[in-house]
């Protein structure tokens, strides 16, 4: 019998998890939760650019609970709206849903995490006899089970290096791009992502869980972050960026094991191509790439892009953060109930090999 399965949230993450539900072969989408009255009664195929699925978009979430799903995933942001986002999942959990998220970065490695925040989700676990997972991309997929896969045909391993190379022309979130990372913004005003400490607490459970997969300790972590301002004008998808202002940055999260950087997550980042030049791109021009170099014998390195039918490449990397976290669902359902990390789980494979999702017929 397959998992019933809500997604709660139409955004960027939303509508690509609609689409790898309805393609997995073990899964079955029921319900899909919109905020937007708007989009209340429309069909979930037509909010995901698919062909009509029969199932229409509600903002009742007690009664998308009444129903009973074996999974949700929750798909709304929790970068801005973190206590609500919380909330939403806690109700979730209690409920008897599995969720799984990109929206607690917090829980990434729950050995390491708040203690009160995974007591919190714990306790709606042990309520509604269910499982929780975080993941993503970036923090996610690149930093576990990719470089962990890969060290397998490793020999000696000098450093393992995750970088993201990504320019946000073509990103549409402005209350992320500009409020979140700042770009747009003085260099004298330091956004909330670029915080000292900030980067460790988002990204550093990653490195723990890349650590624990290794069987080695982290001594510690570091920190390194540098910011260039434009040097004119440019104009994107959310309108222009002013000559003067945070054109760039790149940081670097290094974890520290026998006193040498080991396992480091680069990010490069840019609100267009062509800033920074002295600072490593894409190849081939591209807006995005993802990048995992381990230095040793032998060396490895590899390139990761990924597209999902348009011309806004973070689509493609929206894509794979949503299916990462579809596909856990059964082996989510199968586990221990509780908080679960990447280690936690069986390992997990996609279940959208020959399915058929008709895209959404353009004509009125």
């Amino acid at each position: 019998m397959n998992i019933p399965v809500a997604v709660w949230g139409t955004g960027n993450i939303g509508r690509t998890a609609i689409r790898s539900v309805l393609a997995h072969r073990a899964l079955d989408l029921v319900d899909v939760v919109v905020h937007d009255r708007a989009k209340v009664g429309r069909d979930a195929g037509e909010l995901a650019d698919v062909a009509p699925t029969g199932v229409a978009a509600t903002d009742d979430v007690d009664a998308v609970l009444a129903r009973a799903p074996g999974a949700v995933v929750y798909a709304a942001t929790g970068d801005t709206r973190p206590d609500e986002a919380l909330a939403d999942i806690v109700r979730c959990l209690r409920g008897g849903a599995h969720v799984v998220t990109p929206s607690i970065f917090g829980l990434l490695h729950p050995a390491t995490a708040n203690r009160r925040l995974r007591e919190k989700v714990e306790a709606a676990c042990r309520e509604g006899s269910t499982s929780f997972y975080v993941s993503g991309i970036d923090p996610g997929w690149m930093h576990d089970i990719l470089p962990l896969l890969i060290s397998g045909v490793s020999g000696r391993i000098d450093e393992i290096r995750m970088q993201e190379l990504f320019d946000y022309s073509t990103y549409d979130a402005p209350e992320i791009v500009r409020d979140v990372i700042g770009f747009g913004k003085p260099l004298d005003d330091v956004p909330p992502m670029l915080i000292p400490t900030v980067p460790t607490m988002i990204w550093g459970p990653m490195l723990h869980t890349l650590a624990e997969g290794l069987g080695v300790e982290l001594d510690d972590i570091t920190e390194s972050i540098e910011r260039r301002e434009l040097t004119e004008a440019v104009d994107t998808v959310q309108g222009r960026f002013e000559r003067g202002t945070q054109g760039a940055f790149r940081f670097e999260l290094a974890g520290i094991v026998a006193g040498e950087p080991r396992l480091v997550i680069e990010h490069i980042t840019r609100i267009a191509p062509g800033v920074a030049p002295e600072w490593r791109a894409p190849v081939d021009g591209r807006a995005g790439e993802h990048r995992l170099i381990i230095e040793g014998r032998p060396r490895i390195e590899m390139s990761i892009h990924a597209t999902d039918g348009s011309d806004n490449p973070a689509d493609g990397g929206n894509a794979t953060a949503a299916a990462r976290l579809v596909n856990v669902i059964p082996a989510l359902v199968a586990a221990p109930n509780g908080v679960l990390g990447t280690l936690d789980l069986a390992p997990v494979v996609g279940g959208g090999l020959g399915a058929a999702v008709a895209t959404r017929d353009p004509r009125p």
